[in-house]
């Protein structure tokens, strides 16, 4: 039977076991003690949130695969006034890296009075902050940071919640994990992960 994992990775933490030469981050062997999983796609170093960890390398591609489009839901909190103008601008796509992203699902929530991160954010008194649910179906180098910034809300903090399986069933998500905290998948969830790999399910359009 496959081992797959969801964790909450903190702040600090490359998505990988083997260290970084002259790198300041941990990684997962700090967290994780299951042999032989690794992560299906990556958060950076300096953001937070939900990782699948799996031994089965069908599963890890499949989940990674641009052509299925899985969404990300992601809170993000920003430096600046979040305008309609600019939850337009992101929900159209913007352009990164001379390429407009994909359109995105994007909104202004409330400060949803997350754990302090470790360190803390840094604040400026004159600089006011607000938090974005942002939810994402393609997974380029530092694309959440790099849309906030074309739209002139650079990312303070980052923090992925959920992974939509595109099945009908409820997301991935961190309910009931801590930061640095990890669960094995529920039979249910890991019938629905193995699901996810018989032949014939469709792509995203």
């Amino acid at each position: 039977m496959t081992t797959t994992l969801l964790l909450h990775k903190p702040y600090g933490v490359l998505s990988q076991f083997s260290p970084e030469p002259g790198s300041p981050w941990g990684t997962l062997a700090d967290l994780v003690d299951q042999p032989g999983v690794y992560a299906a796609g990556r958060l950076d170093a300096d953001s937070e949130g939900l990782l699948v960890l799996t031994d089965d390398g069908r599963l890890q591609a499949r989940l990674t695969d641009p052509a299925r489009g899985h969404w990300r839901r992601y809170l993000v909190q920003v430096e600046g006034v979040i305008t309609p103008a600019a939850l337009a601008s992101l929900r159209q796509g913007v352009m990164v890296q001379g390429r407009r992203t994909l359109p995105a699902r994007a909104r202004a929530v409330a400060d949803p009075a997350l754990p302090d991160r470790d360190p803390p954010i840094r604040h400026r008194l004159r600089v006011p902050t607000a938090w974005l649910e942002l939810e994402l179906r393609e997974g380029r180098n530092r694309q959440v940071r790099r849309m906030t910034a074309a739209v002139g809300l650079p990312t303070l903090r980052l923090l992925r919640t959920a992974i939509d399986l595109m099945d009908g069933g409820p997301p991935l998500d961190l309910v009931g994990l801590a930061p640095g905290a990890w669960r094995v998948v529920s039979a249910n969830e890991r019938q629905r992960l193995t699901a996810l790999l018989r032949p014939g399910r469709p792509s995203v359009p």
